[in-house]
This record gives structure tokens, C-alpha cells and sequence, in this order.
């Protein structure tokens, strides 16, 4: 899609394709802390230049439209879970998922867990000054062991039932399995004994029914999800470590972003040298 820059009132403004907030940016070996987001992490695993290019050198890439539909089933689904976190009782899902020994977690710091924009889980990696975050969708607890659950809603509309397995196997789902490992390593640093099993609440809307009137129907699936966070930590040194380099790293031969503005930038300054030379001398990214 084409992304139009706008202003706090939605009218369009000027774009220059840099950010204009400095704490979003990242010099090389700096000292103070800088945060790196659960979001932010994952581009680094799907493409280290596109990373680069947003955390260290600033550019501001085009965003894409809120999912309205999937937030709202979020927004629902926090307030039915937060009945019962109040109530200190098990949620109507649990029981026919073998969970009646579960509830929502109740901590003073969960709305803040939960704001992925501003707060979410912290942790400082190491000795380093990256401070790691992540939002969660929700916690719960196991009564008998007092183990945390992570919890991510999911919300889709496919055919048929969902099959766990194929959940968990399906290829774009593989962002989701990295999500829940980064969750578990963000509370076992701070502190917490993480259930080994977390649930991704799926929430797959009906796409049988006769008519629309005015009302969707969900079928609900809890899949659940063994974590690994083994992985993590020496993923994460690469990271800290590219951050801290002056040099643009390869792209992911499969990225799409970098496969784009290549193309674009060979037709944009084709026959034109000069344009080419100041434009790489700038930002050597091609």
C-alpha cells in the first residue's frame, strides 16, 4: 500500500523518510539506554538491514493500517479475562481445556504488562543498555505450581476447524512461536517461574452462516505452545553487537522491502549518475 504521512489532525504533511524522534535512534556503543521491542527483535531475525537502517541510521519506513477487527476481539476478550482476574476465578474456557486449576494472573503491574506502546514487560539484557520490552495479551497462573502461563490472542476467519498441530506448523505462524519464546525470556529475567506451556487464544471467525446481520460468530481454540528461549541469547548478541557496527549489514535476499527499493532506486536514477552517486554517498544502501 502507499502510506501518506498526516499530521495529529489526519492531514497530510511532507514525508522525509527519517525519524524525527531522537530517542527512537540509536548511536553505536552508546551509554544510555535504549529500548528494543519485542517487534523490533523480530526484524532483526527477518532482515538485519531493514533493522539497521530503522534503529541506527533513522529511516522512517511506510506503515500499514491498525487491524480494527483484531484489537477489538483483543479489547473483548481483556475484559471478560479481567472478570475473572478480579474474581480470582477460572475463565469458561478453562474447563473444557483440562485448565480448571487456572486463573488470570492478578499483579498491580498488568495493565502496564499489557501496553505494549509504552511500557509492556522490561528487562535489561546483560550488562549492555539495551532494555528489552514486549506487551503481553495476557498472563495467567497455575494455582498448584504458581507458575505464569503466557497468553497471545489470536483472531482469524478460515474454513473449517483449527487443527493445532497445522496451527503451530503453518510458516507465518513462525513469528507467533519466536512472540511466546521473547515473552517467556522477558519474565524468567524478571524473576518469575514461567510455565513451560503457553496458549495462543484463537479466536476463528465463521464464515458458514446464512447472513450477517450484524454479528460475527468465533469459534475459540486454545493451542497450546511448549516455549523455547534457548535460542535467544545468542541471537541477541548479534544483534547488540550489529548495532554497534558503522557498516549497513546484507539484506535477507527474500526481503521484500530491500527487493523493492532496490528496483526502485535502479529505475528512479537510471541515466542519471550524478543523483545515483549523492544518494549512495549518503546512505549506502544499495
Amino acid at each position: 500500500m502507499i502510506d501518506l504521512k498526516r499530521n495529529s489532525k489526519k492531514e497530510p504533511i511532507e514525508a522525509t523518510g527519517l525519524r524525527s524522534r531522537k530517542s527512537s535512534l540509536y548511536k553505536p556503543n552508546q551509554q544510555e539506554d535504549f529500548k528494543i521491542s519485542r517487534g523490533r527483535f523480530s526484524n532483526f531475525l527477518t532482515c538485519q538491514r531493514c533493522f539497521y537502517l530503522d534503529r541506527v541510521i533513522g529511516l522512517d519506513p511506510p506503515g500499514t493500517p491498525g487491524w480494527t477487527l483484531n484489537e477489538t476481539t483483543d479489547l473483548l476478550l481483556k475484559k471478560e479475562f479481567d472478570d475473572c482476574r478480579q474474581k480470582q476465578v477460572p475463565h469458561r474456557i478453562f474447563a473444557s481445556n483440562g485448565l480448571s486449576h487456572v486463573v488470570p494472573f492478578d499483579h498491580p503491574e498488568m495493565d502496564n504488562w499489557r501496553n505494549s506502546l509504552h511500557r509492556g514487560l522490561m528487562h535489561r539484557y546483560k550488562d549492555t543498555g539495551i532494555i528489552l520490552t514486549g506487551g503481553v495479551d495476557d498472563i495467567w497462573q497455575d494455582t498448584i505450581t504458581r507458575q505464569l502461563i503466557i497468553v497471545d490472542y489470536k483472531s482469524q476467519a478460515k474454513n473449517g476447524r483449527v487443527d493445532k498441530k497445522d496451527y503451530l506448523d503453518d510458516p507465518f505462524h513462525e513469528a507467533y512461536k519466536i512472540q511466546m519464546d521473547f515473552y517467556a525470556y522477558l519474565l524468567s529475567g524478571m524473576g518469575f517461574s514461567v510455565h513451560p506451556i503457553s496458549y495462543f487464544l484463537v479466536c476463528n471467525a465463521k464464515r458458514d452462516e446464512d447472513e450477517f446481520n450484524k454479528t460475527m460468530h468465533f469459534d475459540e481454540y486454545l493451542v497450546p505452545y511448549k516455549w523455547n528461549n534457548d535460542w535467544i541469547e545468542s541471537r541477541l548478541d548479534e544483534m547488540v553487537t550489529l548495532m554497534n557496527r558503522s557498516e549497513i549489514p546484507e539484506s535477507n535476499p527474500s526481503c521484500k522491502n530491500c527487493a523493492y527499493a532496490d528496483q526502485y532506486s535502479k529505475i528512479l536514477f537510471s541515466g542519471n549518475s550524478s543523483k545515483k552517486e549523492i544518494t549512495q554517498g549518503t546512505l549506502p544502501l544499495f
